[in-house]
């Protein structure tokens, strides 16, 4: 399994930017398909985006396109969510997860490993 850190959450003015950022350590990186989910209080988990282990296929949920890309660099085992005009409704806990089977992810199958998550705040 690799281990997974967030790192990049904060507070943020609607209307501005974050960019998050999760670290893989202890297996292939380039080996499993990578994703954010968010977390709002009350609220399900959802998959915000995904990339695959190439990095040549991305998913977006309907709400963050356009505002958010999802990028990676299996060089230093990272994987980016730029996330500009942000709005109170992305208020929530984001989690990096991995997978080595992309389809399945945007299926809703289970994730082989997930971070602890970082908090996004945004004020209005």
């Amino acid at each position: 399994q690799v281990q997974l850190a967030e790192s990049g959450g904060g507070l943020v003015q609607a209307g501005g930017s974050l960019n998050l950022s999760c670290s893989a350590s202890g297996d292939t990186f380039r080996s499993y398909a990578m994703a954010w989910f968010r977390q709002a209080p009350g609220k399900e988990r959802e998959l915000v985006a995904a990339i695959t282990w190439g990095g040549d296929t991305t998913y977006y949920t309907d709400s963050v396109k356009g505002r958010f890309t999802i990028s990676r660099d299996n060089a230093k085992n990272t994987v980016d969510l730029q996330m500009h005009s942000l709005r109170p409704e992305d208020m929530a806990v984001y989690y990096c997860g991995a997978d080595h089977n992309y389809y399945g992810i945007l299926r809703g199958f289970g994730m082989s490993s997930w971070g602890k998550g970082t908090l996004v705040t945004v004020s209005s």
